[in-house]
């Protein structure tokens, strides 16, 4: 069902799309809503399908509207006006697009876990959660990146392999993981790069990429829930002490 609503929010986000490209500002900040909306909603049925035995239905779906709606919000927020910022102070530099790609690196290693920490840790803060996926990430480094490294070798591999992953690296930087387009756009261009590298024709991988690209984009995020899940809140030196008596 999860994968079912995944499909319908992108249908959602599409439309938000089309009719905020004629209202300007107004339809920028509308946009930036609905992607909020979204993004809460998809982080509430995954952390009800990771905490729940039960399969989700309709009525989770519906209920999963306004949920963590403005967690998303206070971290796009906090994160807008620096990247405003870098976005007018990088169009007369002339290693502007170097420096850009190299912060955008830099906020997609570090706020990586941003969704994760919404609605697991649940911080009444926005730069509590931040601060939080700052220490996360330096205390869970390998074991948190290992996974991700993993599935983008296809990637790294191919001819523009460096222009894909910090072009890839910036769109999902830019929002913290919070944006609803590279949910669905992250895990199908990681496809496309599979089946481009087992030989698929592009032809074909383009209706593969559509079909099997929702599901992918659920399994990812129940991964990495269930992955920070296991993480958070015990150091590496504690995990070494405990895993000889399982």
């Amino acid at each position: 069902m999860t994968i079912v609503a995944v499909v319908g929010f992108g249908f959602l986000l599409l439309l938000a799309t089309q009719i905020a490209s004629s209202l300007g500002m107004i339809g920028g900040f509308l946009l930036g809503a609905v992607n909020a909306l979204l993004v809460g909603a998809t982080l509430s049925l995954i952390e009800q399908s990771i905490s729940h035995t039960r399969a989700l239905t309709l009525r989770d779906i519906f209920g999963s509207f306004g949920q963590y709606f403005w967690s998303v919000i206070g971290v796009g927020f906090i994160l807008w006006l620096p990247m405003m910022a870098l976005d007018l102070s990088m169009q007369t530099n002339p290693y502007g697009q170097l420096i850009s790609y190299a912060v955008l690196l830099l906020l997609f290693l570090l706020l990586n876990p941003a969704p994760e920490i919404i609605y697991q840790v649940r911080h009444d803060s926005p730069l509590e959660v931040l601060k939080t996926s700052y220490e996360f990430v330096l205390e869970n480094w390998m074991e948190w990146f290992l996974p991700f490294a993993l599935i983008l070798i296809p990637i790294i591999l191919s001819p523009t392999g460096l222009q894909s992953f910090f072009s890839l690296s910036s769109r999902v930087g830019r929002g913290a993981g919070l944006d609803f387009s590279q949910v669905l756009v992250l895990p199908f261009t990681i496809l496309g790069g599979w089946l481009d590298y087992v030989g698929i024709p592009s032809s074909a991988s383009w209706y593969l990429g559509l079909i099997f690209t929702p599901p992918l984009a659920v399994a990812m995020l129940l991964f990495r829930g269930h992955l920070f899940a296991s993480l958070h809140g015990v150091s590496r030196r504690q995990r070494r002490f405990v895993s000889p008596f399982e």
